[in-house]
């Protein structure tokens, strides 16, 4: 059972906070490398790692490379079908409208995620301020939604990415 309880840091225990980890390590790893921002997404399905990516904006010269839609495609690939019912999407910032209507569409059930789209945006992203719950409302979309998993690991992440020479934002 996952806990619904966080603390104001968004540390939560177990698997979130494992499978979230995966998330971060892998923005981390795709920034320092040139691919995009500092985004990193993680799918499950019953205790088993789907997919891991990052964002690669940067490196496919492409604004649809999002961590999200990377790791969709993974998991797809790897289930051999595009529903993805039954699966969790751990990701380090909240997904932007274009990665919500993928997620919706591949019918992944829960979201997890760390910092917020307007934490993202303060930053010089280019988002739109939609939350994921407007989205959810607006859409009578079935998802779950888990706001602030491991949300002070993942902010340090956009200060490690801040500090980083030669980043790129898009």
């Amino acid at each position: 059972m996952i806990s619904t309880r966080n603390d104001p840091n968004g540390r939560v225990p177990g698997a979130p906070a494992r499978y979230m980890r995966l998330a971060i390590d892998a923005a981390r790893k795709g920034f320092r490398r040139g691919r995009g921002g500092p985004f990193g997404a993680c799918i499950v399905k019953g205790g088993r790692v789907l997919a891991v990516a990052h964002n690669r904006v940067l490196e496919a010269r492409q604004a649809t490379r999002h961590a999200e839609i990377c790791a969709i495609e993974e998991a797809s690939r790897r289930l051999k079908t595009h529903e993805l019912a039954g699966c969790d999407l751990y990701s380090t910032t909240e997904p932007c409208v274009m990665c919500f209507a993928a997620i919706n569409w591949a019918r992944i059930g829960r979201i997890f995620f760390g910092t917020s789209i307007a934490d993202a945006k303060k930053l010089g992203f280019n988002e739109m301020t939609i939350s994921n719950g407007a989205l959810k409302r607006l859409g009578k979309s079935p998802i779950r939604i888990r706001p602030g998993v491991l949300r002070g690991e993942c902010r340090s992440l956009f200060e490690e990415w801040r500090r980083f020479p030669g980043r790129e934002t898009y």
